[in-house]
């Protein structure tokens, strides 16, 4: 039962933090999904500070931890989903430090307080151990968990995150859509954990 559920986990994932960002942003008055970032929700300061990390960076964390000690566990588990397993691990961490320093209020100060360079860092070990995971898969060898299908699809999911990323860099300079493709490059990533977490059932 533990192991469906934690083999499950990756896909719990993806639906926890797709309900749980439209829910939290229930409670901040005129959040714009667009927009914002999915930390400002979080924000010091923001009307959903304390309410967003108790619903979603606390439990993801958990939830990612255990996807990734998951894939550690696996019989005949190579190399490559060992260190998989570890960087899915490391999100959760990184998502836990993330809900635990909140970014400033206002994304685009050039003065930063502690708290939010941080969570800045966080993020960046969010970014990139999500980014390097499917990358890895896409390059392992022969695996009875990886058919080669997975490894093309993870191929074209790193695509698309960065192709999102550069658009979402792009938005930030125009103050506009930033949220937006955000989300897309997140998503992707965490379609990505999804799948793979339906190829372990």
């Amino acid at each position: 039962m533990f192991e469906s559920i934690s083999a499950l986990s990756g896909l719990l994932a993806t639906i926890w933090i797709s309900v749980g960002v439209f829910v939290t942003a229930k409670f901040y008055p005129n959040y714009d999904h667009k927009n914002q970032f999915c930390s400002e929700l979080g924000a010091a300061g923001s009307p959903t500070e304390k309410l967003s990390p108790i619903i979603n960076n606390y439990p993801l964390g958990f939830i990612f931890c255990l996807f990734g000690w998951h894939l550690t566990q696996l019989n005949n588990a190579n190399i490559a989903l060992v260190v998989t397993g570890i960087l899915i691990m490391l999100h959760g961490i990184g998502t836990w430090v993330a809900g635990y320093f909140p970014m400033d209020k206002d994304p685009y100060t050039q003065s930063p307080t502690l708290s939010c360079k941080i969570h800045s860092w966080a993020g960046v070990m969010m970014l990139l151990s999500l980014l390097i995971a499917p990358v890895i898969v896409a390059l392992s060898p022969a695996s009875t968990y990886i058919p080669f299908e997975f490894r093309v699809f993870s191929i074209i999911v790193v695509l698309l995150a960065i192709f999102y990323l550069v658009k979402m860099a792009k938005g930030l300079k125009n103050r506009k859509l930033t949220g937006f493709y955000q989300r897309l490059s997140y998503w992707v990533k965490l379609i990505w954990l999804s799948v793979l977490s339906l190829l372990l059932i």
